[in-house]
């Protein structure tokens, strides 16, 4: 089964906690505070991998998680990091944020990987938080959350050669006769509704990789008859081979069907009007194929208008032999990934800088260190939330809370953290 479009979740580790103890040694009657870090959580990789030609195994994992670190002990002993979870994608992968729909990758080559969900990093254990003021602090960092989104996966299939042309054009048919490609062959419009591959190999030892695009129709461009879903695939190919019925089985007339399927590629993206193309008229085993043929010819020049049968195989090496040949000719790599909008880190002041929403009462804090602050407070530590507080009030937010118009009663959110603010009047 062919899947070229998947929703995935995807979720880094969580990051260890970090642990509370204290050195309890003989003749040491003030061992000092010893709780090691947490480990860092694994991040979720995706990995090109040539061997894979779909994104099916996503319908039934659509939830990837990775590992969180293991938690930090006494003595300073740091929790182990956790393993990175490799996801193996097939090459001309897109990745795309689900909420926003920005690219965030697009894996063509062998071995490419992105990060995906980065790992939360391990808390910090009470070890870290000596001073001179607080010799045996009580409390330590729970380990940062992992990032978490959903994420649009979109396949463009990699192929030297792509197959285009209306729907009984004969592409199904050819694609079986040059390769081991068995893709299902009727009588009867659509019958491929997913792209197949093959790869031909010719006596000289020549090969190359062919994508029978499934037939296209008018209004493709604007996905009419699932035209999006269909040209996507057209557009990483070097070479066009363009399959039309000469015979006019289907009523329809073989020069205008030349000019409408080519209208369409220019629709969608110019660039694919303006890759090389092979005219191949099929169907030349039936009788009222020559009327056909010498329409096209007069049109497009005898020299530049292949005749063959995909069901007899006549014609058919020369058309394979072009094929290499106007290959040899072109670069390697003429479809180059597409960019990527550039992600800026955060710089330092960024991070600091939050953002109060006010919304059914509730006044809501958006900013990534202070949400990082919350999500890795022990707040059942005593300690912990009197860390907490000293650092709201520090960094200026409790300020700026009661700028924006917050009274007691009223409910403050910073990420998951809920609470009712209550602030005694000086």
């Amino acid at each position: 089964m062919f899947v070229d479009r998947v929703k995935i979740y995807v979720k880094g580790g969580d990051g260890g906690n970090g642990a509370v103890a204290f050195r309890r040694e003989k003749y040491v009657p003030l061992g000092g505070p010893s709780g090691g870090d947490g480990g860092r959580g694994g991040d979720v990789i995706l990995v090109v991998d040539p061997s894979l030609r779909t994104l099916l195994d996503f319908r039934y994992q659509q939830h990837l998680r990775a590992a969180r670190g293991d938690h930090g002990r006494g003595d300073n002993k740091h929790g182990r990091s956790a393993k990175d979870l490799i996801v193996k994608v097939p090459p001309g992968t897109q990745v795309r944020d689900a909420e926003t729909n920005t690219l965030l990758a697009d894996l063509t080559e062998e071995g490419q990987q992105v990060i995906v969900a980065k790992g939360g990093r391990g808390g910090r254990g009470n070890a870290r938080f000596a001073s001179a003021a607080e010799k045996t602090p009580r409390f330590a960092e729970k380990g940062e959350p992992g990032e978490e989104r959903w994420l649009w996966l979109e396949l463009k299939l990699i192929a030297d050669v792509g197959l285009v042309g209306f729907p009984n054009a004969g592409k199904s048919t050819f694609l079986a006769h040059v390769s081991a490609a068995r893709p299902k062959v009727a009588d009867y419009p659509f019958t491929t509704l997913s792209p197949n591959l093959g790869v031909v190999n010719l006596p000289d030892g020549q090969s190359f990789v062919v994508a029978d695009i499934p037939g296209l129709i008018e209004g493709a461009h604007a996905g009419v008859g699932l035209g999006h879903s269909f040209l996507r695939h057209v557009e990483r190919t070097r070479l066009l081979i363009h399959l039309i019925d000469a015979a006019a089985v289907d009523g329809r007339d073989p020069l205008d069907d030349y000019y409408t399927i080519n209208e369409e590629l220019r629709l969608y993206d110019k660039r694919l009007a303006q890759l090389p193309q092979l005219v191949v008229a099929n169907k030349m085993d039936l009788p009222q194929a020559k009327e056909g043929l010498k329409r096209l010819q007069a049109a497009l020049g005898q020299e530049n208008v292949f005749a063959i049968s995909a069901v007899t195989g006549d014609g058919i090496k020369k058309v394979l032999y072009q094929t290499a040949s106007l290959l040899a000719s072109l670069p390697e790599q003429t479809v180059l990934a597409e960019e990527v909008p550039a992600v800026l880190t955060p710089g330092e002041e960024e991070e600091k800088e939050i953002k109060i929403i006010k919304e059914n009462g509730s006044f809501i804090l958006k900013g990534a260190r202070l949400e990082k602050l919350a999500a890795m407070t022990d707040f059942n530590n005593e300690e912990a939330v009197k860390r907490f507080q000293r650092l709201f009030r520090l960094w200026g937010h409790e300020q700026a809370l009661q700028d924006a118009g917050v009274q007691n009663g009223d409910t403050v959110k910073i990420g998951k953290l809920e609470f009712t603010w209550h602030k005694d009047n000086d």
